[in-house]
């Protein structure tokens, strides 16, 4: 990956009495770095940083984020577009190769997903060593990983032929894996793939079609899903994407690190939220209660926190949210189900966040997590499948972030440092003198 930082100045930090001139960096959009490699070096100090909210971890040409702007890019296009007026292949496509693609490129990457959509025989033998109630995720994180030792071609990332193919494969596999995890939850049958049909399409017979009726996909709720798969496709350097680079940078199997990055997305404070979001709907139960709830929400000393509403990256409105939130009403209105009690406390919920002071006052809007849950509940599928389905549309952001990472030249295996705490050096006790 050719490095396209500009040098913008130098930082002075005194440290201990003593000054060092440290390079300050600038990108495209977003604020400066200061460049802190060879600090350690001259001056025998590391930077503490818990959580890595004030470090750059990397240098990336795939996603940018403003949080206070509410602006989300994906190679330089705003996700408000993208989402109108895209799809979801065309967006794997830009993540993936840094371009949109022309319909001659998009009808060539459409055959090579719909070429690896399939799963190894073999592989349907696995969900037989996990209970009909295992968690999605838990059996996601086991599958996904237990891929690689179907293709262990794909750890040779210096082959660009190779990491390609594995690119590939884990963006076709992936929804046919989340669906026969479905399946395997309901006690039915699996379905394999159809190639007539769109991604989203697809996936979608996958879950809902039985050999006992025909099924066909309503064109607007694969609409649907096809705009959830876009919004949730990349988000920059988050938990889980992190995860997947730091896994990568040893050298590790691709499928071996999406599924650590599947692992971290399964917490309730990442992935987990439109889940969490959920539970708290059904908590509420019903719009007379929602006055009760607000105020336990306002309450500092009241350990109930509103799910689904504000956001740690964006101090503004999510803009993901705002093409969630049309979607959640037309699928509502398509399914007739603005009368079902948990729906109507989401709506309710909705409005009050929108006009309440408290709420606007702490930007607390309802964000794509609150609105993903919804519709996801509203097409069918159980709550405990909601992070399946972000792990499958955020594969292709994981594979282009990993493979942006084995291309940079200046990545190296991740390490972070800490501050030592515990005992001074000792000696060793004898058990009789203990």
């Amino acid at each position: 990956m050719e490095n396209k930082t500009k040098n913008a100045g130098t930082a002075k930090l005194e440290v201990a009495g003593k000054s060092y001139d440290l390079p300050v960096l600038s990108g495209t959009h977003g604020p400066n770095v200061v460049d802190v490699r060879k600090f350690y070096a001259e001056s025998n100090h590391f930077t503490f940083d818990p959580g890595f909210t004030s470090t750059a971890s990397c240098e990336s040409q795939i996603t940018f984020i403003d949080g206070d702007e509410g602006v989300l890019l994906h190679r330089g296009y705003p996700i408000g577009q993208l989402a109108e007026q895209s799809t979801f292949p065309e967006v794997c496509h830009l993540i993936l190769k840094g371009a949109l693609p022309k319909k001659d490129e998009l009808d060539v990457f459409n055959a090579e997903i719909k070429q690896h959509t399939l799963l190894h025989t073999q592989m349907d033998r696995f969900f037989e060593g996990f209970r009909r109630d295992s968690h999605p995720m838990a059996m996601l994180t086991g599958a996904v990983g237990a891929m690689a030792s179907f293709y262990p071609g794909a750890i040779d990332s210096e082959d660009p032929v190779e990491r390609h193919l594995g690119s590939i494969r884990l963006v076709a596999k992936m929804p046919t894996l989340c669906a026969r995890i479905l399946k395997y939850n309901m006690g039915q049958k699996f379905v394999d793939p159809r190639n007539e049909l769109s991604y989203a399409e697809n996936f979608l017979n996958m879950c809902f079609s039985v050999t006992a009726e025909d099924y066909k996909v309503d064109p607007k709720i694969a609409k649907a899903m096809d705009r959830f798969f876009i919004l949730h496709a990349d988000h920059e350097q988050n938990a889980s994407t992190s995860t997947v680079r730091l896994a990568g940078s040893s050298g590790a199997h691709p499928f071996a690190a999406v599924a650590a990055g599947v692992a971290c997305l399964w917490g309730p404070s990442h992935g987990g939220a439109n889940e969490a979001c959920l539970n708290m709907l059904h908590e509420i139960g019903t719009v007379d209660r929602i006055p009760e709830y607000i105020e336990k929400a306002k309450d500092k000393n009241d350990p109930f926190r509103l799910m689904g509403f504000g956001h740690r990256v964006y101090k503004n409105y999510d803009p993901r949210a705002t093409v969630m939130r049309e979607s959640a009403h037309e699928v509502l209105d398509l399914l007739g189900l603005r009368d079902q009690p948990i729906l109507k406390v989401a709506m309710e919920l909705e409005r009050i966040a929108l006009e309440d002071e408290y709420f606007v006052e702490k930007k607390l809007y309802p964000n794509v997590d609150f609105y993903s849950g919804i519709i996801l509940d509203a097409m069918g599928f159980p709550k405990q499948m909601f992070t399946v389905l972000f792990a499958l549309a955020r594969t292709v952001g994981w594979v282009a972030q990993l493979n942006e990472m084995i291309d940079d030249p200046t990545q190296r295996i991740g390490r972070p440092r800490q501050i030592y705490t515990g005992h001074a050096m000792r000696d060793y006790v004898p058990m009789d003198k203990r």
